[in-house]
């Protein structure tokens, strides 16, 4: 059976549901389950719940944000295997964001305000770096990943002690974060240059200050 041919309209609309499906829907996962599945809830006090909600309500954004990187990437990859490899990911980063909101109603707490606009601009950022040429996405993938793992490192240090229902998610997103950072640097990815990468810290430093209290 011959692969349906997508129009320029077919990707238009798929881009637009999973636009939509990340920042306001149920985005499509791997149905792998939460690592937090089998852990109990601690007896938080009300300030290590606060804690641990706007600390998962930052995951959560870096995710949504995610999602929208891997789109633009994969949207002007040039190379059919780099674009698989986008997809891949966008996959199973779909699973963190599933994780992440799951654990942010458990918190009683509320996902980011400001999500649909940081899904904006990660989306010009990912078709910007994809338009650079497919060694350049990759590399622009591979720092991505080496932050966000530097990024939940903190962030575990961070969560209260006893949450060791957030902790397991923290745990597997690092895991999953680190593999999609080396895979990408094997699929022909480059280093970026210095200032890049300063820039793209100090990006993420307002996304997460930002979404923390907003």
């Amino acid at each position: 059976m011959n692969e349906r041919s997508y129009t320029s309209l077919d990707q238009i609309i798929a881009g637009l549901d999973q636009a939509l499906r990340t920042v306001f829907g149920q985005p499509q996962t791997t149905g792998r389950p939460s690592p937090a599945e089998a852990t109990p809830e601690a007896d938080l006090t009300s300030d290590e719940r606060a804690e641990s909600g706007r600390l998962m309500r930052v995951n959560h954004t870096g995710e949504v944000c995610a999602q929208a990187l891997y789109q633009g990437q994969s949207m002007t990859a040039r190379l059919e295997h780099v674009r698989d490899s986008m997809e891949q990911a966008a996959r199973e980063e779909n699973d963190h964001l599933a994780w992440c909101e799951r654990r942010i109603r458990e918190l009683e707490d509320h996902p980011s305000y400001l999500n649909p606009l940081w899904y904006t601009g990660s989306l010009a950022l990912g078709a910007l770096a994809g338009i650079a040429g497919d060694k350049w996405s990759l590399g622009f993938v591979a720092e991505t990943e080496r932050q966000v793992v530097q990024h939940l490192d903190d962030h575990f240090n961070r969560l209260p002690v006893t949450d060791t229902r957030s902790q397991k998610i923290l745990e597997k997103m690092r895991e999953d974060e680190s593999r999609h950072g080396t895979v990408a640097m094997e699929a022909g990815g480059i280093e970026l240059p210095e200032p890049v990468k300063d820039l793209m810290r100090v990006a993420s430093r307002v996304m997460t200050t930002t979404s923390y209290w907003i």
